[in-house]
């Protein structure tokens, strides 16, 4: 750049002479103070205005530095949603002033108002969108978004309250304001009028609220909204004023008046008032920095550098180290650059002498001078500093000595020196920790000390830590006693472990919200927490926390992230925030052939404003365009570029890529038809969605993804809600609803609500059309989950005989198999085993493999022949055929293996393993216990995971393990919150090992939560037990006596031989014991010799053992 046409264009060619003759080029210019150009001969005003440009062109210059490349310009923007913290500013008694002044000398007043309003928020980038009279309103966070843009405002306001006494004004008193803030969503953006009425028009709430806020504040005082309060933490001291009735603002609406900055040392503290929360996952660079500490202690001087992103926690892990060593009683000097002062010379050294020094509020200049003297007598070891530093500090004259007549540059290095020699001082007293935090704000003057210190302490005890973002490239790297530490994103584990911990003193947080947290928080700690705070605060939080999955969209971009990730976008440029835009429209992840194609820019246009995207650190990149894969760095990332989209242009957009993706793009519809189902949603365009929604949840649950199944055929129902119901849309919902019953049942068990809703809702939509299959289906899954409870037994008759009829009148092979699968499982339960043979026998001829393979997905999520053969090895085994039994438990398994339907194969491996338990064969059924439950784990799904538990902790115990029984009784516990399908047998289970154990307290807890009412089949076993616990646990004979003898008879009505003959050992044992050995023999020998198989099972053995015994005593 060329200094003369720099200064043409600001209409001050006249210096150019001056400046050539100076050698003052394009490289210096950033260097020019007031006093450079005050010796140069510029005049005040032209001074003024060269500096705001070269402040301009530094911003322009740090942009390109930080972004690697120059922004492009800033094309006329169209309407956004944004989040603003809009200004609103009223000159006190404007109407008396009219009435006083001549409009000419009104005019003057008005104007100077106007220009120190524009030139005090434009030091903060603020936007003055509108003059409206004695009013101003200004936006923070349009068109450029800032991080910190509530705290921009806040400042903007204070400082323009505390300098209006300086306003030129012809009036006698000074001129006084009123300021009003309020941050919220608003759409912004739109040019409303023409000429020099145009404006840049605002809708929403935010602006009124500034406004009403603005008319209840005292002359000369700023009032925020809460939204603003919330954003700024403790950067400011406050007044709270309350609840306030505002004019056109719902309810009472709280307010603060912000009276000056706050007073804590630096923003991380200001904006964690409440405390830290417990470092995770920073073991290993924590361990690092002190290492470090315990060399620099012996005089070796260190230097750490702690380069992350925002948010990634470097502030936090030297909290964190501080505290650590905080015994040892180091020296600690902390230093905190801030991001409005990069070009105020020592700004973070002069924050930390007021700091040590004790300076409060109200101190006179005489008693400042005091505490700055004590400090540097414990921290200086040269009298003469004082002067030096009572100048820096504002304090010139207070000490003898000044250096107030010395040139500008000589002050600078004797302030440097003496600052050296504190750090030298300080050292010799004991080892120390200086801290440096936020080296990209750094002001020149400053990071010139920092090059010095660094130099300096190689050979004193003292560790110095700098932190800094990724832009900042620090020129120290290389230096012996220098390690760089680049602080990484924390992986899904430890994630997870900080989620749950800013959860633990609320609501509990279920395991898939903390999963869903971790996903959009990307492993940033601040991304992480702020998230978990917006689901712990939400309003409907019993809604949220426990929820086993959120809703899409259900946790938002948090208010104190949206400034900072918008502001990154903001600096890219108009192409490159509407590219992303469009990928955020499409995913996380989008190609370039398919952004390209919907961004509806040339190809050039498309492909540099992607290359700003990369390069800016936002969007990640895997090869290169055309055949270019993009993915977004961060969630919120892609949140916050499709936040800023009206719902019109989202509608457009989503219309757009679906019709894009149809036409090139017609493998990823065939793949993932929800990906085209979700934008068709999004558009709009809602039959067409239900039906890619049906395609997508039918593809899912034949891929045994039932969880995302149900998820996609949720979405396909809420799409019809609210149409006109037309027999199309009917017929459009009964095939999602009939399709979403069996993948909740394989999610959540047979007793699931969701489940039964959907079928109910199935079968009058089935009536309405008249459709006998679907009313078949229907009817079948409202069996199931009547089932599932086994306590309303005419209800699963009333179904069971709908099918039948149904079946039996279409005369359909199909149907007529499935009503054998329901007959089965209900005469089982009402203890009726022969007649359940039956019907699994007939069932079972009626099947083929190849017929019947997708039945599975349509009627209780799982094959039908898998569960015959699982229903038939304990029917064979009660019946009295123990061999015939474990090959059809093993036949179970290998048709679902076969099958390779993962719902199937986790119902035969439930069969499997409980089979195995109930016949004593420990190392088979915890063999079966664990495969269910890895597979269980993998596809989350709670209820057969509770059921492998149950397996695996009656084998262990079996076979000895003392944590058997724990978790036995814990997985029993996750297993009866949902069903009581199969209760009674489990708790059986778990009674007879706790007996075994001697816990007889803990066995007849077991037996009391089961009555045998539910599950008439088990009843026999449950009076054998019990029998067992009043025979061993209490030495009630008589009454167990009782207790076996009604298992005996319950076993003989049914025909259950097994559990006859288990009966019999046990009553036989009890009148052995009592010398009843012949009745004893009597009673077991007939019911043994009717048994041909299964001699080698340990029930035959042991009666076999039992009348050995008899015979070898007679």
């Amino acid at each position: 750049m060329d200094v003369g046409d720099w200064l043409r264009t600001l209409g001050l060619g006249q210096y150019e002479a001056a400046f050539r003759e100076n050698e003052i080029d394009a490289e210096v210019l950033p260097e020019l103070t007031d006093q450079h150009l005050k010796d140069l001969g510029v005049a005040l005003g032209h001074r003024l205005k060269m500096l705001r440009a070269i402040r301009e062109l530094a911003a322009k210059t740090a942009i390109k530095s930080d972004l690697g490349f120059t922004p492009e310009p800033q094309a006329q923007a169209t309407a956004e949603r944004r989040q603003l913290t809009v200004m609103f500013c009223d000159l006190v008694g404007s109407t008396a002033l009219a009435a006083q002044l001549d409009p000419e000398d009104l005019r003057d007043v008005i104007g100077a108002y106007h220009r120190r309003v524009t030139k005090v928020v434009g030091r903060y980038d603020g936007f003055v969108a509108k003059y409206m009279g004695d009013g101003v309103l200004v936006y923070f966070g349009y068109p450029q978004a800032h991080e910190d843009d509530a705290e921009r405002a806040v400042r903007a306001g204070l400082k323009l309250v505390g300098t209006m006494d300086t306003v030129p004004s012809s009036t006698e008193t000074a001129l006084q304001i009123r300021v009003g803030i309020a941050t919220g969503l608003v759409v912004v953006g739109d040019l409303i009028g023409s000429g020099e009425a145009k404006e840049h028009g605002i809708v929403g709430e935010t602006p009124n609220l500034a406004a009403r806020l603005q008319g209840i504040a005292e002359p000369n005082t700023v009032v925020i909204a809460e939204g603003t309060r919330k954003l700024i933490g403790n950067l400011f001291e406050l007044a709270d004023l309350g609840p306030k009735e505002l004019k056109g603002i719902n309810g009472p609406v709280p307010a603060w008046s912000p009276l000056r900055a706050g007073s804590a040392e630096g923003r991380f503290e200001a904006m964690h008032a409440t405390g830290f929360t417990e470092l995770v996952g920073r073991e290993e660079e924590l361990e690092l920095l002190l290492r470090r500490w315990s060399r620099a202690k012996t005089g070796e001087g260190q230097v750490a550098l702690l380069s992350a992103e925002p948010g990634i926690g470097k502030s936090r892990l030297i909290e964190e180290l501080l505290e650590r060593v905080a015994v040892e009683q180091p020296i600690t000097i902390r230093y905190f650059c801030s991001p409005h002062h990069q070009d105020s010379a020592f700004y973070p050294v002069i924050g930390q002498l007021e700091r040590a020094a004790g300076f409060t509020r109200g101190d006179a200049p005489c008693i400042k001078r005091e505490k700055l003297a004590a400090n540097l007598r414990k921290s200086s070891s040269a009298e003469e500093d004082l002067p030096i530093f009572a100048e820096l500090l504002s304090l010139p004259g207070l000490a003898p000595g000044s250096t107030v007549e010395l040139p500008p540059q000589r002050k600078k290095e004797l302030t440097l020196e003496a600052l050296l020699r504190q750090f030298q001082s300080l050292a010799r007293r004991a080892p120390t920790i200086i801290v440096f935090e936020d080296l990209h704000w750094i002001d020149a003057t400053t990071r010139e000390l920092l090059d010095r210190v660094i130099a300096l302490i190689e050979q004193l005890p003292v560790l110095l830590i700098a932190t800094f973002r990724p832009e900042f490239q620090p020129p120290w790297i290389g230096q012996a006693h220098v390690t760089m530490l680049a602080l990484t994103r924390l992986d899904r584990q430890r994630g997870a472990a900080l989620v749950r911990q800013l959860g633990a003193h609320a609501v509990a947080l279920s395991s898939s919200t903390v999963e869903e947290i971790v996903e959009r928080g990307d492993g940033v700690p601040l991304f992480l927490e702020e998230i978990t705070k917006v689901v712990l605060e939400n309003a409907a939080l019993g809604e949220i926390a426990g929820k086993s999955h959120l809703r899409s969209g259900a946790i938002s971009v948090p208010p104190t992230l949206q400034a900072s990730l918008l502001s990154r976008l903001d600096r890219l440029g108009l192409a490159s925030r509407e590219v992303a835009q469009t990928g955020a429209a499409i995913g996380r992840n989008f190609s370039y052939e398919l952004v390209a194609a919907v961004c509806q820019r040339d190809e050039t246009e498309t492909t540099d404003a992607l290359g700003r995207l990369v390069q800016s650190g936002l969007v990640f990149q895997r090869g290169a365009p055309p055949a270019a894969e993009y993915q977004f760095k961060h969630a919120l990332v892609q949140d916050t570029a499709y936040g800023t989209l009206l719902r019109s242009a989202r509608l457009a957009l989503h219309s757009r890529i679906a019709a894009t993706m149809r036409v090139r793009s017609p493998e990823i519809v065939e793949r993932s038809p929800e990906v085209l189902a979700h934008h068709l949603t999004e558009a709009g365009e809602l039959d067409t969605a239900a039906n890619y929604w049906l395609e997508a949840g039918r593809r899912a649950v034949q891929q045994s993804a039932n969880i995302e199944a149900a998820a996609h055929l949720i979405r396909g129902i809420a799409t019809l809600a609210g149409r006109p119901q037309t027999r199309e849309c009917e017929r459009q919902e009964l095939a999602l609803q009939l399709t979403l019953g069996p993948a909740l049942l394989s999610n959540e068990g047979y007793g699931s609500p969701g489940a039964k809703a959907a079928y109910l809702r199935a079968a009058t939509l089935a009536d309405r059309l008249e459709d006998d299959r679907a009313r078949f289906a229907a009817s079948w899954g409202l069996w199931i989950t009547a089932a599932s409870s086994l306590s309303n037994v005419e209800v699963q008759l009333e179904h069971l005989g709908a099918l039948i009829e149904i079946s039996e009148r279409i005369s359909d092979p199909e149907l007529i198999l499935q009503a054998h699968h329901s007959a089965w499982a209900t005469y089982v339960f009402r203890g009726e085993l022969e007649r359940s043979v039956q019907h699994v026998q007939k069932g079972l001829a009626l099947y083929d493999p190849q017929k019947h393979r997708h039945h599975g997905l349509i009627y209780g999520g799982h094959d039908p022949a898998v569960c015959g053969k699982g229903f038939n090895a304990l029917l064979l085994w009660l019946l009295g055929y123990p061999d015939q039994a474990a090959q059809s438990a093993a036949d179970s398994v290998a048709v679902a293996e076969g099958l390779g339907h993962v719902p199937s194969l986790l119902h035969s491996l439930w069969f499997a393993g409980v089979f195995h338990c109930v016949t004593r064969n420990p190392e088979t059924a915890r063999h079966h216990g664990e495969r269910l439950l890895r597979l269980a784990r993998e596809h989350k799904l709670a209820q057969y995971e509770a059921v492998g538990g149950i397996i695996r902790g009656r084998a262990s115990a079996e076979l000895g393990h003392q944590d058997g029984l724990a978790e036995i009784r814990s997985s029993l516990r996750d297993y009866g919150e949902g069903t009581r399908f199969m209760l009674d047998l489990f708790s059986a289970l778990l009674a007879e090992i706790e007996l075994s154990a001697g816990q007889f307290e803990h066995a007849r807890t077991a037996l009391a939560s089961a009555s045998g009412a539910d599950m008439l089949f088990w009843r026999s076993d449950l009076l054998r037990v019990k029998g067992d616990l009043h025979r061993i646990g209490a030495n009630e004979n008589s009454a167990a006596q009782a207790c076996y003898l009604e298992a005996i008879t319950v076993a003989q009505a049914q025909q259950a031989k097994s559990f006859e003959l288990r009966a019999a050992v046990s009553i036989a044992r009890l009148w052995c014991e009592q010398g009843k050995r012949m009745e004893a023999r009597n009673l077991l020998a007939p019911v043994y010799s009717w048994f041909t198989e299964g001699f080698d099972t340990p029930d035959l053995r042991e009666a076999k053992a039992l009348l050995d015994e008899f015979t070898m005593r007679s």
